[in-house]
């Protein structure tokens, strides 16, 4: 059995998604205004969390640009099949599902690498048991 959605409910959906995903906690893409403490070094690592949020982000940009790509390319299309263009109305939709494609193709293998990576990395702290081995102190009396 074969549903066919519309692209304005997928353009729509696409959309909300890639606002939200833009709004995820675990996303600073912009550096906060407050003045940086610089008795403590700052650590350049994301965490795991945010690394799974910046991928979520990365799909749904992707899908929003290729949903994007798509639309011009139905735009134009329907718009040479009114001037009764036929091959370019075919050409510009191949075009357009082509670039949309190429787009979520894009979005989701960087963001499949990154929620990969951040939840490999999550499930590592868990498991990874940080023994620091501590030295025996010092002697402070010297020995004969």
């Amino acid at each position: 059995m074969r549903i066919a959605f519309s692209i304005l409910p997928i353009a729509l959906l696409t959309i909300a998604l890639a606002i939200c995903s833009e709004n995820a906690p675990g996303q600073n893409s912009q550096p906060s205004a407050q003045p940086a403490d610089t008795s403590q070094p700052q650590s350049q690592q994301r965490s795991p969390g945010g690394d799974v949020g910046s991928g979520a982000g990365d799909i749904g940009k992707g899908t929003a640009k290729g949903t994007g790509a798509a639309a011009k390319g139905v735009g134009k299309g329907a718009g040479d099949l009114v001037t009764l263009h036929p091959l370019d109305a075919a050409g510009n939709v191949g075009k357009g599902a082509v670039v949309a494609g190429k787009d979520v193709g894009v979005g989701a293998a960087k963001g499949t690498g990154k929620i990969a990576k951040g939840s490999g990395r999550g499930i590592g702290k868990i498991f990874h048991h940080r023994h620091n081995p501590q030295t025996p102190p010092a002697p402070s009396e010297p020995q004969n």
